[in-house]
């Protein structure tokens, strides 16, 4: 398609950008209700001389700050942190897989339905699981560093902060263009 387009165009390169909400069943931890999560996806292509394809999503985490459960004897604050991983690989991953990298290093997973044995689940996990967004984006890395899937990555983790007027934000790129190499 981008070869044809450039052709008709007589344009020195080709680019599409597809976006799309992307729906997953998640189950509710404690109460088992079934419902739709929404990720935020896109595929990014060109071609120029050579074809490139990124693929991304963006995944809605709880975090809970490392230094507020340190300095406080009453609980902690938390916030919803934006995941955002885009790759290019060598061979097929799903976006699933994707989801289920991001919401393993975050505090815990958001959930579209929770009954309140869930929310207490949820808030409880967090606390026992306090993280960064320096931490988040630094094991995504290793994880994504480590699959010989994996061309090259971007991560990005932006914590929309409870008690401050700024965000957290933090990204990593993978060195190069193998991170195999």
């Amino acid at each position: 398609f981008l070869d044809e387009l450039k052709s008709v165009m007589n344009a020195e390169a080709a680019y599409v950008d597809i976006c799309f909400p992307y729906f997953i069943q998640k189950q509710a931890p404690i109460s088992k209700i079934n419902s739709l999560m929404s990720y935020d996806c896109c595929f990014n292509a060109s071609f120029k001389e050579d074809y490139e394809l990124w693929i991304g999503v963006t995944v809605p985490v709880t975090t809970l700050c490392p230094c507020s459960k340190e300095i406080s004897e009453a609980g902690a604050h938390n916030q919803r942190t934006h995941i955002t991983i885009k790759l290019q690989y060598t061979d097929f991953i799903w976006l699933e897989e994707l989801v289920e990298i991001a919401e393993s290093v975050a505090s815990c997973e958001i959930y579209p339905l929770l009954k309140r044995p869930d929310e207490k689940y949820v808030t409880e996990r967090a606390y026992a699981r306090p993280r960064f967004v320096e931490d988040i984006t630094r094991e995504i890395a290793q994880i994504l560093q480590n699959d010989k899937r994996i061309k090259r990555f971007i991560i990005e983790a932006d914590s929309i902060e409870s008690i401050h007027d700024h965000n957290a934000y933090a990204l990593v790129r993978s060195n190069g263009y193998d991170t195999n190499s």
